[in-house]
């Protein structure tokens, strides 16, 4: 997936997820961004995902099995997303 559609579920998160110290939880996914809104951060599990300024991403993780678990449910999320859009 490109990092526009990480940012789409990243939104997504943040505007249907419930707000827990400073962080959005939805689906298994937490969504929070620093205070100046540049970088944003997608977790799963021990996955953050990095998404920066000028479209730069960066994985931390611990688990191969983690990554694959979360790409695939970003992955679903962003297709029902964006079949409700069409």
């Amino acid at each position: 997936m490109s990092l526009s559609q990480h940012l789409f579920v990243f939104n997504h998160v943040l505007s249907k997820g419930k707000k827990h110290d400073d962080k959005y939880h939805l689906d298994g996914l937490t969504a929070w961004h620093d205070i100046d809104g540049y970088t944003c951060y997608l977790g799963y599990r021990d996955l953050v995902m990095t998404l920066m300024f000028h479209g730069r991403f960066s994985y931390e993780y611990q688990d191969r099995i983690v990554y694959n678990d979360f790409n695939s449910l970003v992955t679903g999320i962003f297709r029902r997303l964006n079949l409700k859009i069409k």
